[in-house]
């Protein structure tokens, strides 16, 4: 059939044979690439990181490249654009290329497995089972819970989130003390028995997190922009002098130069260092509300212009670590960055374990460095732990700027799928509902994207039994429509 809708054969068939010389191409330099990768990585891997390692290497190298123009050309004749292939890289191209080259008359062209194209997301869904537990129904991502301080008082507590869905608990050891945990874990394994359900305990130690210690500043003091203060290793907040503060850990200041921002209680206020000394620094407010905002003790601070050093575990984290090690099923891992510092908790909890079985460790991922570093941590992690990927959007935002945030949950959902570690969405889902009942249309939207994750955790409030019940329903509705970057063409009933 001609028409101004088809193109001629002999111009079909010679792109196709173009196509098919491109992606040959294109496979070759992806193996040489993905090779170099695996050398800088410094393998080799142990047999159930080796896989993973190596279509991560080859998805990277894959992502280096530009391929918009490429996937056009292949989708106008109905082909596979690659847009699908974290899981599973060099089997999607084997794939596409065999296609092509039968189109180009090589008619014994090979094909991969069924079995083989599969395997990268069997990998995938048996390491959620493995860290997660076995999900029976629907929806496909596990519900993690934050629990407040009254779960380790009230049981029934405990109960009511199980019962709406909870599949794993998790316990931030930056409040509440050993017994309280102690009381939680035991209601949750209470709650098991009673049920007849798994719930895994998630706990973490809360790392470095770099906080206002001291304030310095007439009561209830608001900064506007323009208005300068000063950060000081040193301060006696009842002398009198100009505003400041004291963070947690003093040793950042010295690492300030003019030019560096500080961002305050989760982004409210942006200031830049217009000065630096030894032990001091001057700022000056250029980001903050019309009406103001105050220095509170306690708000965190972020430094997104620099690559913060900071002891990865603090002396609480090592305390911390002795309970952890005895009780959590997997041990969120604050604020690590860099493949030393994953080496140093496998260590010490080693030293804790003896040869009980390994703990999953869950990488929060929460500063630009620590992105930069994914690929080797997951895999340095993945050695020796089963490894779980935690996007812990709150300092993210801050460290990245909310607008690169909004891309860059995407990229690490991608590459932890090419990497086959499950993700933990995490920080503000559902969080007006958990608050006041009743959900935004915002985070409702947010809470539909975050399906794809593996699981999706919420904070406390006092609604967080409806919240856990209203996520799963909006989870399985989505598992309907799609699976990953997949979009699954179920049939629409709303026009029927």
């Amino acid at each position: 059939m001609n028409d101004a809708r088809h193109r001629p054969a002999s111009e079909a068939r010679a792109e196709l044979h173009e196509l098919s010389t491109a992606l040959s191409r294109l496979r070759e330099e992806i193996i040489a690439d993905g090779a170099a990768l695996l050398t800088r990585w410094g393998g080799p891997f142990t047999p159930q990181a080796a896989s993973a390692a190596e279509n991560l290497a080859h998805y990277i190298a894959l992502r280096r490249r530009d391929l918009s123009a490429l996937q056009s050309r292949l989708s106008a004749f109905g082909l596979s654009s690659l847009g699908r292939s974290e899981a599973k890289v060099m089997e999607a191209l084997d794939a596409l290329l065999a296609t092509l080259r039968r189109l180009d008359g090589e008619a014994d062209a090979p094909y991969p497995t069924p079995a083989a194209m599969r395997a990268g997301e069997d990998a995938l869904s048996a390491a959620r089972d493995q860290i997660f537990g076995v999900v029976p129904a629907k929806p496909h991502a596990v519900v993690m819970v934050t629990l407040p301080s009254e779960a380790a008082s009230e049981p029934a507590l405990i109960r009511r989130l199980m019962e709406a869905g909870m599949g794993c608990a998790r316990i931030n050891c930056a409040h509440d003390d050993a017994a309280a945990w102690e009381a939680m874990i035991a209601n949750i394994r209470g709650a098991e028995a009673a049920l007849g359900r798994n719930c895994r305990v998630l706990m973490d130690i809360a790392g470095p997190k770099c906080r206002i210690e001291q304030v310095r500043a007439p009561e209830k003091l608001r900064l506007y922009r323009g208005d300068r203060f000063a950060m000081v290793a040193a301060l006696d907040p009842r002398a009198a002098g100009p505003v400041a503060i004291r963070p947690s850990f003093p040793q950042a200041i010295d690492q300030l130069a003019p030019g560096a921002e500080v961002w305050i209680n989760d982004g409210k206020i942006g200031a830049r260092v217009i000065e630096a000394r030894a032990g001091a620094v001057e700022l000056e407010v250029f980001s903050a509300r019309g009406k103001g905002e105050r220095l509170k003790v306690e708000k965190g601070l972020n430094f997104p212009t620099i690559d913060l050093r900071l002891p990865p575990l603090t002396p609480k984290d090592f305390r911390d670590l002795d309970f952890v090690a005895a009780k959590a099923d997997l041990v969120g891992f604050s604020f690590v960055q860099e493949t030393s510092d994953v080496d140093l908790l496998q260590d010490h909890l080693a030293a804790r374990r003896g040869a009980l079985p390994k703990q999953t460790i869950v990488l929060k991922i929460e500063t630009p460095l620590a992105v930069r570093n994914l690929p080797q941590l997951i895999l340095r992690s993945a050695q020796h732990h089963p490894t779980a990927v935690m996007i812990a959007r709150g300092d993210l935002a801050v460290e990245l700027g909310f607008a690169r945030l909004s891309e860059m949950q995407e990229e690490i959902l991608w590459l932890c799928e090419a990497a086959h570690a499950p993700v933990i969405w995490a920080t503000q889902v559902l969080d007006q509902f958990i608050k006041d009942g009743a959900p935004s249309r915002a985070e409702t939207t947010d809470a539909a994207m975050a399906q794809r994750a593996e699981c999706v955790m919420l904070n406390k409030g006092p609604y967080l039994a409806e919240a856990v019940t209203f996520l799963r329903d909006v989870l399985a509705r989505m598992d309907r429509h799609q699976s990953k970057k997949f979009a699954r063409f179920m049939p629409l009933r709303a026009w029927d």
